[in-house]
């Protein structure tokens, strides 16, 4: 089993490996870190010597001075590597540096000389360094106004603000997902790449990101259809949308009910993708779920009985309660990396009819358990 320790494990994309390695409890051990450990060499020290893996994520990406970002960065490279040094740790170092590293700005001179400095170090000392140069990643959990356009755009459009283009430039994306499954696979492997590219999987302008973004408000958050989604990017740009939206007043949802003397009708999904549709019966006080996906798209509509619909996202404490009675029939849909639950709170049998966005595959279930 592989220890792996990821040093600015709460950001964007250390969540996000965080998470996922969490996923493979037989294959890696994670080790705790936390920002503090930069300022006692004790606990640095600690932390270094118990790793096999160190990836070295904790960066500063903006600031008023770009001085600072520069210094910064360098200090925190350097940290790393004197702990190693002290301890006479040779863990296998993976160093996330920037398609920026060419432009003449010094966040990424900071990246280039800090992938260099580990390229030394790993040489003076025989040991496995990985030096990642990767283009711009976008995902749920980033922060607005910081880590991406995508997380600025998108959290501005659920929130019904105005964005702004600047330059509408192309941009070569990567989904946090796609990066963190690359980034698994070289410690896997275990092979030294002093500079290592990580292709784009993925290329827009900036006025085309906006423009799906703003499709993804009208059609989805706003009539709660499901968009057409053609390729696995629009999946991942619609999934990263949903994330940013109010989650914990946006649902539930209620159902337009057509009543006549015959009873009624209700449309409970319309939908520009295919999928799966189930029902379930549950009996009174029995919870189903406590499960979470980290790509699916999946809705609960409760049609007859009394439900308790509750979601938490992974890594964290907070639980959204959603109550729903099939009276006045309505929907919540599961974000990705929120682990969700049903459970009949009602007197008599409850009635749900689900849908997701792909057939179930027991080879490939995208389907972890957690209790909420």
């Amino acid at each position: 089993m592989l220890k792996i320790g990821i040093t600015g494990q709460k950001g964007f994309i250390g969540t996000h490996l965080y998470n996922t390695l969490g996923l493979q409890p037989d294959t890696f051990e994670r080790i705790t870190f936390e920002r503090s450990f930069f300022e006692d060499n004790n606990a640095l020290d600690t932390f270094v010597s118990s790793c096999d893996v160190v990836v070295h994520l904790a960066a500063m990406n903006r600031h008023n001075n770009p001085e600072v970002i520069f210094e910064t960065n360098i200090e925190l490279v350097q940290k790393l590597i004197d702990s190693m040094e002290r301890t006479q740790s040779t863990p296998h170092v993976l160093f996330s540096s920037s398609s920026q590293e060419e432009r003449d700005n010094l966040y990424g001179k900071s990246k280039k000389e800090g992938r260099t400095l580990f390229q030394d170090w790993a040489y003076k000392n025989n040991a496995i360094f990985t030096g990642m140069v990767i283009p711009n990643v976008f995902g749920p959990f980033g922060h607005p106004y910081y880590n991406s356009v995508v997380a600025t755009f998108a959290h501005q459009i659920a929130h019904n603000e105005t964005p702004k283009i600047d330059i509408d430039g192309n941009l070569k994306l990567i989904y946090v997902g796609e990066l963190v499954s690359q980034i698994i696979e070289k410690i896997k492997m275990k092979t030294a790449e002093p500079l290592c590219t990580i292709k784009h999987t993925a290329e827009a302008k900036v006025s085309e990101l906006l423009a799906l973004l703003k499709s993804y408000k009208r059609i989805y958050q706003e009539k709660g259809e499901i968009p057409t989604l053609s390729t696995t990017f629009e999946l991942n740009l619609f999934n990263t949308f949903r994330c940013y939206m109010d989650i914990e007043n946006h649902f539930p949802v209620p159902f337009t009910q057509h009543t006549d003397p015959r009873g009624s009708f209700v449309e409970i999904i319309r939908l520009g993708v295919g999928g799966q549709v189930s029902f379930s019966t549950t009996v009174p006080g029995i919870t189903r779920g406590n499960h979470y996906h980290t790509r699916k798209i999946e809705r609960f509509a409760v049609i007859k009985g009394k439900a308790l619909i509750q979601l938490r996202k992974i890594g964290t404490d907070e639980v959204f309660n959603f109550y729903l009675d099939g009276d006045t029939p309505a929907y919540v849909d599961m974000p990705i990396w929120y682990t969700h639950n049903i459970k009949n709170i009602g007197d008599d049998i409850l009635y749900t009819n689900f849908w997701i966005n792909e057939p179930y595959n027991p080879d490939d279930a995208d389907t972890y358990f957690e209790e909420v």
